[in-house]
């Protein structure tokens, strides 16, 4: 009978070891990277503003999906206004940024294109930005840990690593899934080009046939006027 409220003890242990674990697992699950794709116009500028934190990290990684020559000028700015990175008429790029408190901004630019609009597609990595919240708050609700083989911090390492190789995986998928847009795309419109500049080599085949087949016949025909 001894070893029952042992067993209850042992199993209440497990059980809150799990229920903290599920919650440390949903707060770690907040994924601070986004992606996003728009239509930049002909002759347009499109900026957009991320705002970060003293000793963050700020990744961004933009392709050009689809439009005339896949290129557009892209350039990022501090908080206070200094230019950091700037490219002109590429396809793609990745810019690194250890960053400092305040609102950084990014641009793509389209002005040099007067009809061909692009389609872009870029993505945000954010890193060591960190929570509201302490990290190490949830120990001071978590007793018995010592009667367990496996501590509770040996049980969020391997979160993190879970956690670490999952959002790499989506974002390697999310940028696998940008490069084929951009060479679908690609695809359709060589596929556009051939078809027309095939349709127009053969209607000129066809007139030039027509103007031969009618030279010759005239050089045969007989205009004399027969007197009787």
């Amino acid at each position: 009978m001894a070893s029952v409220p042992a067993f209850l003890c042992a199993l209440s242990v497990i059980v809150a070891l799990v229920s903290d674990s599920f919650v440390a697992l949903a707060a770690f699950s907040q994924s601070m990277d986004s992606d996003f794709t728009f239509t930049l116009p002909a002759g347009r500028k499109e900026c957009f503003y991320q705002t970060m934190k003293r000793d963050a990290s700020l990744e961004i990684e933009y392709q050009v999906l689809d439009g005339a020559g896949l290129d557009v000028d892209f350039y990022i700015s501090s908080p206070s206004g200094q230019l950091l990175f700037s490219d002109y008429r590429k396809s793609d790029g990745v810019h690194t940024v250890e960053t400092e408190d305040g609102d950084y901004m990014f641009c793509f630019d389209n002005t040099f294109s007067t009809v061909s609009e692009k389609l872009i597609f870029f993505e945000l990595i954010l890193d060591n930005m960190d929570q509201d919240e302490e990290p190490d708050d949830w120990k001071e609700y978590v007793h018995g840990t010592d009667m367990l083989d496996m501590k509770l911090e040996d049980i969020m390492d391997t979160i993190n690593g879970v956690k670490s190789r999952l959002g790499k995986s989506v974002q390697i998928q999310t940028l696998l899934r940008a490069f084929e847009a951009r060479d679908r795309n690609l695809q359709e419109s060589n596929f556009d080009r051939v078809n027309f500049w095939s349709t127009l080599n053969l209607v000129v085949m066809v007139l030039v046939s027509g103007l031969q087949v009618f030279l010759l016949r005239s050089l045969f025909d007989d205009k004399r006027k027969v007197r009787t």
